[in-house]
């Protein structure tokens, strides 16, 4: 199967030698396509360094990092702009959608921006609006829209561009139950009938147990792994509970 991404010994120092802290501590990770991997761990573990380090709003301080077969430590700024349109799709916790588009706009964006023809604008908002069930939002403008209806438009907007890899941020962290419970039904069949490669840093376990495997990180370095295998998602949720108990409970 190929690999999407490859990180191998990857620190990450913040401060001067008299004050350091060590974030991250010789990370290795192998993501492959297809896979939907959730990445959890205590309140200042490194999960969200390590996401920002993947999505290259980060550097890390030493190591490898190959994504989509490209090394991103390598590319200078403008490369990385144009390696982060077309190669990652980003859904985060707050949304960060423009209240000036419509839901539609918001969407179509990213392809506009990649100068995609028209026609094929339409395919894909329309392919993304029946796959996030918002066809007929479509129209209205984000103020109009519930909290669940936003982060759907969102993820339609990071994966519209058929990224190799897409990153979440606490995806269902602003969301009521019934709203999370969509969006990651969403994301898992998207997963399974399109291969989208999702890597998604959560610290609820419920929405981690819709992921096919889960690192766990603490005090910056990889902690142990778990594996869904063929498991029910209710038996690799219990799972998840038991592993995130055994150094102190949940991030919270």
């Amino acid at each position: 199967m190929k690999t999407i991404l490859c990180a191998k010994s990857v620190h990450k120092v913040y401060g001067t030698n008299d004050h350091l802290y060590r974030a991250l501590e010789d990370i290795n990770l192998e993501i492959s396509e297809g896979e939907f991997i959730g990445i959890m761990g205590p309140s200042g573990a490194g999960k969200t360094t390590l996401l920002n380090i993947f999505s290259t709003i980060d550097t890390p301080s030493s190591g490898e990092i190959i994504i989509a077969d490209q090394n991103i430590i390598a590319m200078e700024e403008e490369q990385l702009s144009d390696f982060r349109r077309n190669k990652l799709g980003f859904i985060f916790q707050d949304y960060n959608l423009l209240d000036t588009l419509t839901v539609k706009e918001n969407i179509l964006l990213p392809l506009a921006l990649s100068k995609v023809p028209a026609k094929e604008i339409e395919k894909r908002v329309q392919e993304m609006a029946d796959t996030f069930g918002i066809r007929e939002i479509l129209d209205k403008y984000p103020y109009q829209i519930s909290g669940g209806q936003k982060q759907r438009t969102a993820a339609s907007r990071a994966i519209v561009t058929n990224p190799s890899l897409i990153l979440a941020d606490e995806p269902t962290g602003a969301l009521d139950s019934k709203s999370a419970t969509s969006l990651l039904e969403n994301l898992a069949a998207l997963n399974k009938q399109n291969k989208s490669t999702i890597m998604m840093v959560t610290h609820d376990a419920f929405a981690a147990s819709f992921c096919q495997r889960i690192v766990l990180i603490k005090d910056g370095c990889v902690f142990s792994e778990l594996h869904k295998k063929q498991h029910s998602r209710e038996r690799f949720f219990q799972e998840i509970i038991a592993a995130l108990s055994s150094f102190g409970g949940s991030d919270s």
